[in-house]
């Protein structure tokens, strides 16, 4: 049995969760020894499909054809498409009708939460759907005892200064508006978004936002995730404010990096975390600003838990299940 990792788009997606997403299933197969390629040009008996561009959707048909089967991931929905880009809300409609034809192209398909399954069985797609983690490199993530200085003085940031970071496109449903507007409320912490959109797909809410943004508001851009981990690990708050999610994997990499972490209290995270327990929750602004205070004070203990959530999505665990799931396909 033989695995291919279709990566025919992702130089489109590598610095998005998808792309990472791919990353991972690479270093799953590898730690549990499943033979795999990423040359579209090996022979293969099963192929994973994490995009949803004509170009993949064109080569899952055709590896259809060829006998072979397919997974295709189930990263993204109608729900989350929202609220992103410039147009997005217009052209929600119609972008659901084409996920659910690249989806069904899927001998299965796998979606990273509960959530997001129910959401994709909601829409009549007639194929087996599987709820599994993207999963987290834990290695990666471990940071080292300089990180935490290399961050901040790369950003001129004092020892004694409380940071907030968040990390994501640059959306309202990635909750960039609020964040900004946290921030305002808190001006004696500092507040740090990392991540960078393409200028001609904000919205005009967002680009307004951001022009306007108080001075305790460094927009960071886009960094590596070997910058990445320190930025985590020299911080004292994850600040994820998101709208709408299928996983969240910044999320998991805050929970490696063993910081504290305020969400906000939307569908997907209302089973899948205890508030007060791996994560904090709250709903309105005023609500995350009275927490922060209190988390930035001392209050809450949620990075052990935290971490042994995280422990159970490490990419090994997932490879096993992967595993589990192509003999599964096999004997279908």
């Amino acid at each position: 049995m033989k695995i291919l990792i279709y990566k025919g788009d992702y130089d489109l997606v590598k610095q998005s969760g998808v792309g990472q997403a791919i990353e991972h299933q690479e270093k799953a197969l590898k730690l549990n020894n499943i033979d795999y390629t990423t040359d579209e040009t090996d022979d293969y008996d099963i192929v994973h499909i994490n995009t949803i561009m004509p170009k993949s959707k064109k080569f899952g048909r055709k590896a259809k054809k060829q006998g072979k089967k397919v997974i295709y991931y189930g990263h993204s929905t109608m729900e989350d498409f929202r609220n992103s880009f410039r147009g997005a809300n217009l052209l929600s409609r119609l972008f659901k009708k084409w996920i659910i034809s690249c989806y069904d192209i899927g001998d299965i398909i796998i979606t990273p939460s509960q959530y997001s399954k129910n959401i994709l069985e909601g829409y009549g797609i007639n194929k087996k759907i599987y709820s599994l983690s993207n999963g987290i490199d834990l290695d990666k993530f471990k940071g080292d005892k300089d990180s935490r200085k290399r961050f901040r003085d790369k950003y001129n940031l004092k020892d004694d200064d409380k940071v907030i970071i968040s990390v994501g496109h640059l959306m309202k449903r990635k909750g960039l508006d609020d964040f900004i507007e946290v921030a305002r409320k808190l001006p004696q912490y500092k507040f740090i978004w990392f991540g960078h959109t393409n200028p001609k797909l904000l919205t005009t809410h967002i680009k307004k936002a951001i022009k306007n943004k108080p001075d305790n508001v460094i927009m960071a851009g886009y960094v590596d995730q070997k910058e990445l981990v320190d930025c985590y690990r020299g911080s004292d708050l994850f600040l994820f404010m998101t709208r709408e999610e299928t996983e969240g994997i910044v999320l998991l990499e805050a929970f490696a990096s063993k910081i504290k972490v305020l969400v906000r209290d939307i569908k997907i995270y209302e089973n899948m975390f205890t508030d007060g327990k791996e994560v904090i929750k709250a709903k309105t602004n005023d609500e995350f600003k009275n927490k922060i205070v209190n988390i930035i004070n001392g209050k809450y203990s949620t990075v052990e838990e935290a971490y042994r959530y995280v422990k159970e999505r490490s990419v090994q665990k997932i490879g096993e299940k992967l595993k589990s799931i192509y003999l599964k396909l096999e004997d279908a």
